[in-house]
């Protein structure tokens, strides 16, 4: 099961992300989580773990990738539409990704496919090819959960990044920009026929009943109250080494368990 965890900035992705990536672990799942926002630096806090080297750098570096899309690019009609350009030669599983581009703890890899490091060192194109080629040639076995931390906002839909994945879980904090981005969202997976679910988060008494009726409430799969614990550990860049019990429900909720009451 390959799961894409997207929404707005500051909505809770990344939190969303380390917390069920440790739920799904706990319940005997050999996780693999994906950070694919190259402006993250914080998800491998969240999970108490070293921040790996990039995956880019496995097949060249950027510099490489770029010049193969540019390669890609060359002497294309324009009625086509965009090439498709190959970074994986073969399908990989778990096991194939190679150990000096992870990091592991408690039964969760994690791997970061790039991050932008250097002022003025270009766009992230290549990260965002290189996250699409992931998903689309990662095959997992019914005991394995991949759970990808996307970028903010609706880009990597246009990188074509949900291709690969089995679910779409769009996290939803109570401002207007977030409600509105989860009908987009919404909406641009339906024309992938991919199965969207919502996650309200930062959920206090004053915003549940707007956020309810602004969300389709049989996609809802989860409701996070906001959480003074962990806003502290955000805050800090601390591991996240809390178990919650709306955590745990998503978690069997995904994995086909009957919910926890």
């Amino acid at each position: 099961m390959k799961i894409v965890i997207c929404g707005k900035g500051g909505s809770g992705k990344s939190t969303i992300s380390a917390l069920l990536s440790k739920a799904m672990a706990n319940k005997g799942y050999r996780v693999l989580v994906i950070d694919s926002d190259e402006s993250n630096f914080g998800l491998h806090r969240q999970l108490g773990m070293e921040l790996p080297e990039d995956l880019m750098n496995y097949f060249g570096g950027k510099k490489v990738i770029l010049e193969r899309m540019r390669a890609s690019f060359q002497n294309v009609d324009a009625k086509s539409g965009p090439p498709k350009i190959e970074i994986f030669d073969k399908m990989w599983t778990l096991n194939d990704i190679p150990d000096e581009y992870t990091t592991e703890k408690n039964g969760i890899m994690l791997l970061a496919v790039g991050k932008i490091h250097e002022f003025g060192e270009g766009c992230a194109c290549a990260m965002g090819v290189l996250s699409t080629g992931m998903l689309e040639h990662l095959e997992t076995d019914d005991k394995e959960v991949v759970i990808v931390d996307t970028d903010a906002g609706v880009e990597h839909f246009g990188r074509g990044v949900e291709h690969g994945c089995d679910i779409i879980l769009v996290v939803v904090d109570p401002t207007f920009e977030s409600l509105m981005l989860s009908k987009k969202i919404e909406e641009l997976a339906g024309t992938i026929k991919k199965p969207v679910y919502f996650i309200l988060n930062k959920v206090d008494d004053e915003s549940r009943q707007v956020m309810l009726a602004s969300v389709d409430r049989n996609g809802i799969a989860g409701i996070i109250p906001a959480n003074n614990d962990v806003f502290r550990a955000c805050l800090a860049g601390e591991e996240l080494d809390l178990r919650l019990a709306e955590i745990n429900d998503l978690a069997n909720l995904l994995g086909g368990e009957k919910r926890e009451k």
